[in-house]
């Protein structure tokens, strides 16, 4: 069984200047003349965290993090303006360049293989393998599983109706994503806050299922920033046109790629990644069947630090 790396500081950080005012925070770690990976954080809007390092053998890989435009220790933190998945993909574009890396593997999670794809099929002679697990393709029967009456919600009802709840009675319409926008982006700073707790709920229960473990913490400014950046893509379908990352996955079909999903995962139900599978038949599909979304678990961090060592 695998297990993560030792924790390790990285060897260099810095802000990379991008467009429209954007700066997007970089991260070094390990080998400076290894093989590089570029780790892809999930959202939008999440960020790297300290042991995003650790699925990565430092004595091989070299390995870079950087929190997406807006995100983490990127400036400014929640600025919507020009935040698109263009942008993203020109944002890894700028740190491959400027790092002079000819290609490098992708590692990816969640939104972070949303932005995998996107970027692998607009520069697929820059990508030399890609590990994607949990994968979130941005259809929307996506958007439709996670944000209807017709989802998940039926697995979690009581979160569910917590999350409608918190929408004024007069707000409220057929469609969600509208509603929860009208309210953030709207006078009502108390509305406004219950929405964005009720997100967060709503969010961590299908994440982490029995785990989850409500908290009364202190809302935060940063909070409500986070959430306005989600369903700021979400308003805007991702920024991808309907069925876009499977429907150009052909030329992707000569990269070596690893699938990974685990069978409980109720953020993105498993039926993305065969589906991707489908599409990438070459790929190595591993299915985690006592695994749900987060990268967290025996099982789970067996598969992707493994998969790290099999492309060596």
């Amino acid at each position: 069984m695998k297990t993560l790396f030792p924790p390790l500081e990285p060897f260099n950080h810095f802000f990379l200047n991008a467009n429209h005012g954007h700066s997007i925070y970089v991260e070094q770690c390990g080998n400076p003349e290894g093989v590089p990976i570029v780790f892809l954080h999930g959202g939008p809007c999440s960020g790297c965290k300290p042991d995003h390092h650790r699925f990565f053998d430092p004595s091989y890989y070299h390995i870079i993090l950087f929190d997406q435009r807006g995100c983490g220790r990127s400036l400014p933190f929640g600025e919507l303006a020009h935040n698109t998945l263009p942008d993203l993909i020109a944002d890894m574009e700028r740190i491959r360049q400027h790092l002079a890396l000819e290609n490098w593997i992708l590692f990816g999670g969640s939104w972070g293989v949303t932005l995998a794809l996107a970027y692998a099929q607009k520069h697929v002679k820059r990508v030399q393998a890609m590990i994607l697990r949990g994968s979130f393709l941005a259809r929307l029967q996506d958007m439709h599983w996670f944000l209807s009456n017709h989802g998940v919600s039926l697995i979690y009802p009581e979160a569910w109706q917590h999350l409608i709840d918190s929408i004024p009675a007069e707000h409220r319409t057929d469609d969600l994503i509208a509603d929860l926008n009208t309210i953030l982006w709207g006078n009502d700073e108390l509305a406004s806050r219950r929405v964005t707790k009720a997100w967060q709920a709503w969010g961590g229960q299908v994440a982490l299922g029995n785990a989850y473990q409500p908290y009364d913490s202190h809302l935060t400014e940063h909070d409500i920033k986070q959430v306005k950046m989600e369903l700021h893509y979400a308003r805007n379908h991702y920024f991808l046109a309907e069925n876009e990352l499977l429907t150009h996955c052909e030329k992707l079909r000569h990269l070596p790629v690893t699938i990974i999903h685990g069978q409980q995962d109720l953020v993105c139900p498993i039926e993305a990644g065969w589906q991707l599978h489908r599409v990438l038949p070459q790929a190595n599909y591993v299915v985690l069947p006592n695994s749900g979304h987060i990268a967290q678990g025996e099982e789970m961090i067996d598969a992707l630090v493994s998969a790290t060592e099999a492309i060596k």
